[in-house]
């Protein structure tokens, strides 16, 4: 149902003192979309069980879908919070199969006011435990423009740049941090993207967050995200899409995932390139099987496509039926933290 997947220091770890929820100092958020549903039942589990009394402090680092995720996972009601997110994402309909980038950004920031409620941003800044990371992508250049013509150049050139060596995007890209104040994360990146971190405030988290999810060419970019240089925001994921970087705060990383073969950044995607293995080296992944996910309907985890290739009413009835599924991995991992666990380590 599950599978744990584990880098060699941390395997060695949890082989020798099992999956205790002390272990962990920091927790990854990948991207995705709707990837994520496939995780819901965990993600309910972990943070209002596993999770649940923790007085250590917890970095939580998400880019894109993962950022909205850790947003969930800093209210004082977790569980409450990351349900309100699936429910009212999964139920977003468009006026047609094609909607614009106009109309996906006004029903995202829509989605946040539901997530939020009154008092999810404070609950976020001053959360003592859980701190929130938002990965975000300043973007330069071609790829800053909200001309589709421009935009699909400048991308087109970070794909061929990115064929060549990942490091080449550093001249369109740079990666913004938006963190819980008092925050102890520390990272290092051997590619080298210019990395800035700055404390999120009642002014500038939606829209960091809303730019961490913003995807090129289907959403429009954030601009002037307060407090930030000037310039244009997007998807954290063009960057850090499973993340290729090493976090340096002692402990392990927890990172529930949606398949066992992170890829670094979105241009990634379709290349066999793998990430550092040193980076995952004290990292716990929990995924589904692919038992699980042949089980699920159109045996497939959702992602983006079902918005164009399904009718809405199919589609919010598939993703209700996966996060009704997803329950089966919680009791899983339950099951897992009170027997020998087995863990795949990762090369």
């Amino acid at each position: 149902m599950i599978e744990i997947h584990a880098g060699k220091t941390a395997a060695k770890i949890i082989n020798e003192q099992g999956l205790k929820p002390e272990l962990f100092t920091s927790f990854l958020g990948a991207s995705g979309g709707p990837k994520w549903f496939t995780l819901f039942g965990l993600d309910k589990y972990l943070f209002g069980e596993f999770f649940k009394g923790r007085t250590q402090q917890l970095n939580l680092i998400g880019s894109s879908a993962g950022a909205f995720r850790a947003a969930c996972f800093s209210q004082n009601d977790p569980v409450a919070a990351i349900s309100r997110l699936a429910k009212t994402y999964s139920e977003t309909r468009y006026a047609t199969n094609k909607p614009t980038p106009e109309e996906i950004t006004t029903k995202a920031r829509a989605l946040l006011e539901d997530v939020f409620g009154d008092n999810g941003v404070t609950e976020i800044i001053n959360n003592p435990v859980f701190k929130s990371h938002f990965i975000v992508a300043k973007s330069n250049g071609l790829v800053a423009s909200e001309r589709k013509a421009l935009q699909l150049l400048g991308l087109t050139k970070s794909y061929l740049s990115n064929r060549v060596h990942r490091r080449f995007l550093t001249k369109q890209y740079e990666r913004f941090i938006y963190q819980a104040p008092n925050s102890d994360l520390t990272i290092e990146d051997s590619y080298k993207f210019k990395t800035t971190q700055l404390d999120l405030t009642t002014d500038n988290l939606k829209d960091a967050l809303l730019a961490s999810g913003s995807i090129p060419l289907v959403m429009q970019g954030i601009k002037n995200i307060a407090g930030s240089p000037p310039g244009m925001y997007r998807d954290g994921g063009i960057i850090d899409y499973h993340f290729d970087l090493k976090i340096n705060n002692p402990g392990l990383i927890l990172y529930p995932h949606f398949n066992s073969t992170p890829k670094a950044g979105w241009f990634d995607k379709s290349l066999k390139r793998n990430v550092a293995p040193e980076n995952y080296d004290n990292v716990v992944m929990i995924t589904p099987s692919q038992e699980f996910i042949a089980s699920l309907p159109y045996g497939k985890i959702p992602d983006r496509t079902d918005f164009t290739d399904l009718d809405a009413d199919t589609r919010i009835k598939y993703w209700r039926t996966v996060f009704s599924e997803t329950e089966k991995l919680a009791d899983a991992f339950d099951q897992q933290l009170n027997n020998k666990i087995k863990v795949n380590l990762m090369e």
